[in-house]
């Protein structure tokens, strides 16, 4: 007979748990049998004692089977998808998206909303007018079919069980425990049902993981679980010491995606980051005969506007203005106060605080302190310079957009507080730093 609090004792006492065990566990979640208080006591076991790489893949498992897993049969191309840990300026999933719509693959996004000092996708997109991001299962995947590409946020019925757990999780501070983050984000990727998955493992001041090393820890476990679970995963460990792009903030990113789309920057760290992924995602997919090959092509759909007219597909058929890549300035919101805040010194751009431009945003009205907070779509930063930049005593170093003047003049000191100069250049950094993958068909 199946006990829950015989699975917390086992967990709690460093014994590995076994695919029944687990299941039985992930169901009683499911239905309503297992209370708060024992995956409660469960993720604190969890935290503690941690798993398998075994334990691992059937958690993921199970959760990604206590609800719906999407079908794709009939479809002349792979589906593929991403996923990213999370950064500031990190709009990739914009672009990223569109480019694989555009080179023959399928993309069924289920993005999330901004966490802490990070950015979220839906809210980026819910800056467009009338877009939504709320679609039911059918649509969604009707539209994925018809257009190669839809982005909603998770449903009640793709892997349930995990919203129960991460809302435990998020008060019970275990939300940082590596099982239980690889269980969640992988569970909801695979009932997608996809062919292909590439992880962009973020580390650097400005993200979640700290340092390259443990990044490589969590990129080997998050794609050996996937793997295991029968799906293609790559990771890319890229760095976030600074942020991505020269904007943050959600209708100013959807703004610079829409000028990558139109061709408008094809240089910089973001740049970057959106063809390396896109590279590796188009390989997996059998799309491209190398990764290297895949960014070439990633270039091409950008350059040619073929990524552009998917994008702008995506965006019409979700609710948003057909016309939004010709007239975005009509559609995306303006802040009240928008002015440059002035360098103080001369010098190179040494560092550039990334978490603390990601909490200005936040206080500027652009993400949320709590759930409940309204985000202001066009408050944020941008002209954001990238490290190595000359700065000029009396240039502009950035422009805040705020709601009024008393934000405004918080953000500005923010800003420069966040910025450190130096009498020389620094060395360039490469933005994707190394390439960790493991196949499913090598497990």
């Amino acid at each position: 007979m199946f006990r829950a609090e015989n699975i917390i004792r086992k967990k709690r006492d460093r014994a590995p748990l076994n695919e029944a065990e687990i299941r039985a566990f992930v169901e009683g979640i499911r239905d309503g049998s297992v209370t708060d208080p024992q995956i409660a006591a469960f993720t604190m076991a969890t935290w503690f004692t941690g798993m398998t790489v075994l334990e691992q893949s059937l958690l993921t498992r199970a959760m990604r089977d206590s609800g719906r897993v999407l079908s794709w049969s009939g479809l002349n191309g792979p589906v593929l998808d991403k996923h990213s840990t999370g950064g500031v300026g990190d709009l990739v999933s914009l672009v990223l998206g569109p480019i694989i719509a555009a080179s023959g693959g399928y993309v069924p996004m289920i993005s999330g909303r901004g966490l802490g000092h990070t950015g979220g996708t839906l809210d980026k997109l819910e800056s467009i007018p009338g877009f939504t991001t709320a679609l039911e299962i059918e649509r969604f995947t009707r539209l994925v079919r018809e257009n190669g590409l839809a982005i909603v946020g998770q449903t009640d019925e793709l892997a349930p069980a995990d919203r129960r757990i991460y809302a435990v999780r998020d008060i019970t501070a275990t939300v940082d425990s590596p099982p239980l983050m690889i269980s969640s984000i992988l569970s909801k990727k695979l009932a997608e049902g996809l062919d292909g998955l590439v992880l962009d493992i973020k580390f650097g001041g400005g993200a979640f993981t700290p340092t390259i090393g443990a990044a490589r820890t969590l990129a080997g476990e998050m794609t050996r679980v996937a793997a295991e679970s029968g799906v293609r995963c790559s990771a890319l460990l890229t760095d976030m010491n600074a942020p991505l792009a020269p904007v943050a903030g959600n209708a100013l990113e959807i703004g610079e995606a829409i000028r990558i789309l139109q061709g408008d920057s094809t240089d910089g760290r973001l740049y970057d980051v959106i063809t390396a992924l896109s590279g590796e995602l188009l390989h997996m997919g059998a799309l491209a005969e190398t990764p290297q090959a895949g960014r070439d092509r990633a270039r091409r759909s950008l350059a040619s506007g073929a990524a552009a007219a998917a994008f702008a597909r995506t965006v019409a058929a979700q609710g948003g203005p057909a016309d939004l890549l010709e007239r975005p300035g009509h559609y995306l919101p303006r802040a009240a106060v928008v002015r440059p805040v002035d360098a103080s010194s001369s010098g190179y751009l040494a560092a550039i605080d990334a978490r603390a431009i990601g909490w200005t945003v936040v206080g500027l009205g652009g993400g949320r302190q709590r759930s409940e907070d309204r985000i202001d779509p066009a408050v944020g930063l941008s002209g954001l310079p990238e490290p190595g930049a000359a700065i000029e005593a009396g240039s502009r170093l950035a422009v805040v957009h705020a709601a009024n003047e008393e934000d405004w003049q918080r953000a500005a000191a923010e800003v420069q507080a966040a910025v450190t100069l130096a009498e020389e250049a620094p060395e360039r950094i490469e933005a994707v730093r190394e390439r960790i993958r493991e196949d499913a068909d090598e497990c």
